[in-house]
């Protein structure tokens, strides 16, 4: 069977990735369709890969260029895209298409008429909160919601996100829960160190910087600290920033706690990421909003305890005591109070980690998941769903 990912901007690029090579060891023809890419760029080395999206906007340097105008651009290019998309989808004439992001709703509803007579339609929905309530700009918003009716089949990773997509007043027939596979494993993941070499126990934030993850929440947290407490650990928050920084940086000089953060605000290589999670004992999440996460998939592929916000996924999978600690959302001083456990308990750490190690070998693996998309598949071959 023919199968299209799409992916225009390879937002979850490792999750795609995962699973087409999953389907390809089933049998399956699999080509994801995203950005164009650089070509010494090693994420994006698979064949799989056909880079229809964006290609207008090779030569525009996005950090050069002002954010808004950047999107505006985008915006233009992504039409383009979509255009270049169905030719492509027509000559190959695949047997499904399964979208994982829909980053401009009102041009992309203009487009599913059109697809859904080449082939079914599925939907990924990552964040049932479109965008996590954080679009890049407001029209990404517009439709972001209604444009899943579209769909003959909704695959979600959560329960929270079956409640959310009924209360728009999805079927709970089209949707199916299915689970979210580790990423970027290790070969053999090595236990979370105790301490640094320096005494000092590391804690880390890492992932695309955004508002909704939170990191003003964790720069109050470590102020809340007390100085012998807060000497005992370090933090880093490390990613591509897509928000204005400045005021994180303010903040943390205001509080008096810029020397005790790590500010580390680019992309990350693979190879650096792995160095990172070998030398971090703990993981921080406190997110204001998400549905599924991948950096929490890459936490528990390398065995790391978190902490995070009782929300989504973290409250669905992380048992609280036993592979991490759970905190209320927008609560600073819980968050302090966590972190604080963990460098003067000395034994929570190491029982901390024995969990995570069992909860990480409790997830499905990409090939069991692989199966659960096809029968989603063979529901939208059947669906009677009308595009509305």
């Amino acid at each position: 069977m023919k199968i299209a990912v799409i992916d225009p901007s390879l937002y979850t690029w490792p999750y795609d990735a995962a699973l087409a090579a999953a389907l390809c060891r089933a049998g399956h023809d699999v080509r994801i369709f995203g950005k164009a890419v650089a070509s010494s760029d090693p994420r994006f080395g698979d064949a799989m890969l056909e880079p229809l999206f964006y290609r207008s906007m090779a030569d525009v340097a996005k950090g050069r260029t002002p954010r808004t105008a950047f999107l505006v651009r985008k915006g233009f290019s992504h039409v383009t895209s979509m255009v270049r998309l169905v030719k492509a989808l027509r000559r190959w004439q695949p047997a499904i298409i399964h979208i994982h992001w829909l980053l401009f709703p009102l041009v992309d509803r203009c487009f599913l008429r059109t697809l859904r007579r080449i082939a079914p339609l599925v939907l990924t929905v990552h964040d049932t909160n479109p965008f996590n309530a954080n679009p890049a700009i407001r029209v990404q918003a517009l439709g972001a919601v209604s444009i899943m009716r579209s769909f003959d089949q909704l695959i979600v990773h959560t329960s929270q996100g079956i409640d959310r997509l009924t209360a728009h007043g999805i079927a709970a027939a089209r949707i199916t829960r299915i689970a979210h596979g580790l990423l970027h494993a290790p070969a053999a993941a090595p236990p979370p160190p105790a301490r640094r070499p320096d005494g000092r126990l590391a804690f880390l934030l890492f992932g695309l910087v955004k508002p909704y993850k939170g990191v003003d929440l964790l720069i109050r947290a470590v102020a809340q600290l007390d100085p012998d407490v807060r000497r005992r650990a370090v933090f880093e928050v490390a990613g591509r920033p897509e928000m204005d920084v400045a005021p994180l940086l303010a903040l943390a000089r205001d509080l008096a706690v810029d020397e005790a953060i790590r500010f580390d605000f680019r992309f990350v290589p693979d190879d650096e990421l792995a160095a990172k999670m070998r030398e971090s004992a703990v993981l921080l999440f406190p997110y204001r909003e998400i549905e599924a996460s991948g950096v929490l998939l890459s936490a528990l592929a390398w065995h790391r305890p978190v902490i995070a916000t009782r929300i989504g996924l973290f409250a669905e999978i992380i048992e609280d005591g036993r592979s991490g600690l759970l905190v209320p959302p927008e609560a600073p001083s819980a968050l302090a109070d966590a972190i604080r456990r963990l460098i003067e308990e000395s034994t929570l750490l190491p029982a901390l980690a024995e969990g995570v190690r069992d909860l990480a070998h409790s997830i499905p693996d990409w090939d069991a998941i692989a199966r659960e998309t096809l029968a989603v598949y063979a529901a939208a071959g059947t669906s009677a769903t009308r595009i509305r």
